[in-house]
């Protein structure tokens, strides 16, 4: 039992340092030109343009179930006139950013896991290194530059779905709601709410990529890896998300 339970713990760490090498050739090649600006600009509409619907209908919805929970806890105090702030700091430093990067892991991480799985079972990722076309820097580096802009989507349409539910229930005119909502919220708020989404669209990006990469066993392979990168995306966005507020606290202890 306990040679088992050392053998998954080594394999676990192993497995920690292959992603992590991994991540690091992705930056420096990242960093290091020439850049796909065409492969780049296709994938910025493929995973930030084509999931705007998405992110904004359930920035809607979940405005408007906050705003509906905001209301049913504030009026026992008589303090109905903060639920447009209290809506806006939850969306915009908490809510907004993790909930995009899991919505973004689920729709975008499987794609991605997939189509490098499948280039590498079907040895395409063979054929570009035979052209002498870097496969990091032209499947996993496109993939990764392209998320921060969908969370402030997420929390305009959180904010708009807020103000539905407001105005269905208490007439609260549009310009008083924005008002009230952006009282308590400052420029600085949004510096480290993007901050993290861009770490969620580097650990969604490197992952499904690596999944990708290290693909083996054909089409199953490919299904086992596509799986794979929602499953530990999302894991490390919830598990990464922790840490980060913690290290926001110390660098923004007024904005965390």
């Amino acid at each position: 039992m306990l040679d088992r339970l050392g053998s998954l713990v080594i394999g676990a760490f192993a497995w920690l340092g292959s992603v992590s090498i991994f991540a690091g050739r992705v930056l420096l090649a990242a960093v290091r030109p020439p850049w796909e600006l065409g492969e780049i600009v296709r994938h910025v509409y493929e995973i930030g343009w084509r999931s705007l619907p998405l992110i904004g209908l359930s920035g809607f919805a979940i405005g408007v179930v906050l705003s509906m929970h905001t209301r049913a806890s504030l009026e026992r105090f008589g303090a109905e006139s903060l639920i447009p702030a209290g809506l806006a700091i939850a969306l915009i430093r908490e809510t907004g950013p993790l909930t995009t990067g899991l919505l973004v892991s689920g729709r975008v991480g499987a794609g991605i896991g997939a189509e490098i799985g499948a280039m590498k079972v079907t040895e395409q990722i063979d054929a570009l290194e035979a052209l002498a076309v870097d496969p990091l820097k032209f499947l996993a580096v496109t993939r990764i530059i392209a998320l921060p802009i969908l969370t402030a989507v997420m929390d305009f349409c959180g904010i708009v779905g807020g103000y539905a539910a407001e105005a269905a229930v208490s007439g609260m005119s549009w310009t008083l709601y924005f008002r009230r909502a952006f009282s308590l919220v400052e420029y600085q708020d949004f510096i480290p709410a993007t901050l993290k989404t861009a770490v969620f669209g580097m650990l969604i990006g490197t992952l499904a990529s690596y999944l990708g990469f290290t693909t083996t066993q054909g089409t199953e392979g490919v299904g086992r890896a596509a799986t794979r990168s929602v499953v530990f995306s999302s894991i490390a966005i919830i598990v990464v998300n922790v840490l980060l507020v913690r290290v926001i606290f110390f660098l923004f202890p007024a904005r965390a």
